[in-house]
């Protein structure tokens, strides 16, 4: 395994050269092989929904100083947590760390859409009216803030290895773009993959309009902890064709604009704005499953 100093070293060029190849494959694959078609201009989501992630970048840079890798570095060194505490071998603790961690993830989803305060947070995410790779990057900056101290949190009590970390971001980086693509994989082939991966078609369901479909398929990475504790769903309320996508109270293309998602959690309804026209209520026409 790689020293600890150098992978801290080098994880932000790794990080950086998956986002850019992963959302480069998936946005050409959304072309060739839409699941749904798009009624809504990329200009207007894309260019707001990237410049969430701008604004999350910014603030955890500046909130936290302290990357998660470089924390877990300083806990190898240090002793901290219980997995260097236990002296784990290292194939051991990488793999408990992998799998500890996306259960938090799981458990931390669950818990955004339980808690009232939480969930307007968490609802910026779920208000994209449309669902493709750029949703899996819009995430309000309150939400990213906690989900990373949450994250630091983590490597303190189990002192993970700092190349399980980065391995962890990478990979849940990549699949959450990838499970929010709007690509069509075939239905045999989907039943297959969710078995080991939370796939395009399983997740979509979390994002129907309907409670029953949002509170089911938490999972971002792995699909086995909504498949254990009884949070999985294989089928949306209205089927994959007439599903909707978003949430009732948000349905204005003006509430897909940068300043309306940073200020959604402080909003109980959207702002009336004339000069924009209302999403029709009408399921548009979508090509076949």
């Amino acid at each position: 395994m790689a020293d600890a100093a150098e992978i801290f070293e080098n994880g932000d060029l790794a990080r950086i050269a998956v986002f850019v190849g992963a959302l480069a494959i998936l946005a050409i694959a959304e072309v060739i092989v839409p699941k749904q078609r798009h009624e809504i201009p990329r200009l207007i989501r894309w260019t707001n929904n990237f410049g969430v992630v701008i604004v999350d970048a910014l603030l955890v840079r500046i909130v936290f100083p302290v990357a998660a890798t470089g924390l877990a570095v300083v806990a190898h060194e240090e002793g901290w947590g219980l997995l260097n505490i236990m002296a784990a071998p290292g194939w051991l603790a990488f793999l408990a760390s992998f799998l500890f961690f996306d259960f938090v993830i799981y458990i931390q989803h669950v818990v955004l859409h339980a808690v009232p305060a939480l969930w307007r947070l968490h609802r910026m995410h779920h208000a994209d009216l449309e669902f493709d790779v750029s949703t899996g990057l819009r995430f309000h900056p309150g939400e990213i803030l906690l989900s990373f101290a949450l994250k630091l949190a983590v490597v303190l009590a189990i002192g993970p290895p700092a190349a399980a970390v980065l391995v962890f971001e990478i990979v849940l980086n990549a699949t959450s773009m990838f499970n929010h693509s709007n690509i069509r994989i075939p239905p045999r082939a989907d039943r297959l993959l969710r078995w080991i991966l939370v796939t395009p078609d399983m997740h979509r369901i979390h994002h129907s309009v309907y409670p029953t479909d949002n509170n089911s398929n938490f999972g971002f990475n792995l699909p086995w902890w909504d498949r254990l504790l009884g949070t999985y769903r294989s089928k949306p309320k209205d089927g994959y064709r007439n599903m909707t996508i978003g949430l009732d109270e948000f349905r204005t293309r003006r509430d897909l604009w940068l300043d309306r998602m940073l200020t959604q959690p402080f909003r109980n309804d959207p702002e009336e704005d004339a000069s924009v026209s209302e999403i029709t209520s009408s399921k548009p026409e979508k090509p076949e499953e």
